[in-house]
């Protein structure tokens, strides 16, 4: 057999390696958890209908995490940043997640998790040099 590797953006290709990890884990996995994921996508929208903000996550056997989180700059600091959070943390109750999941830099959103009762459970020193990489959790 002859291997090699390369470097593209394939759309099956990306789906085929993220599908075989799942099939693995679905083995060792619980039963009951077994077929648990679902994409969650929540958008704020002006009247017009313009994107203004949103948050991409996803359920994953027993629990909800959050993988893009913005809120436009004119809009931060008005309420639609927690109302948002906390319509993906009913959405987490509602199917049954045991704790959300979430990392931010230190330049981003940390205070804002906290304020929503995450707690930081690890950090990445040196992060573009002078950040930090922040890993919080919010047991449900």
């Amino acid at each position: 057999m002859n291997l090699h590797i390369t470097k593209e953006l394939n759309k099956n290709d990306k789906y085929h390696v993220n599908n075989q990890l799942f099939k693995f884990n679905l083995k060792n996995f619980p039963v009951d958890l077994g077929g648990r994921y679902q994409e969650i996508n929540l958008f704020l929208k002006d009247e017009s209908g313009k994107v203004r903000g949103g948050i991409l996550g996803e359920i994953c056997w027993n629990w909800l995490e959050i993988h893009t989180f913005i809120i436009d700059e004119d809009m931060r600091k008005s309420g639609y940043g927690t109302k948002l959070l906390l319509e993906i943390e009913q959405i987490a109750l509602e199917t049954s997640c045991d704790f959300i999941k979430v990392d931010t830099l230190s330049f981003q959103a940390l205070d804002f998790y906290k304020k929503h009762g995450f707690q930081e459970f690890g950090t990445l020193d040196n992060v573009g040099r002078d950040f930090k990489h922040y890993y919080l959790k919010k047991d449900l």
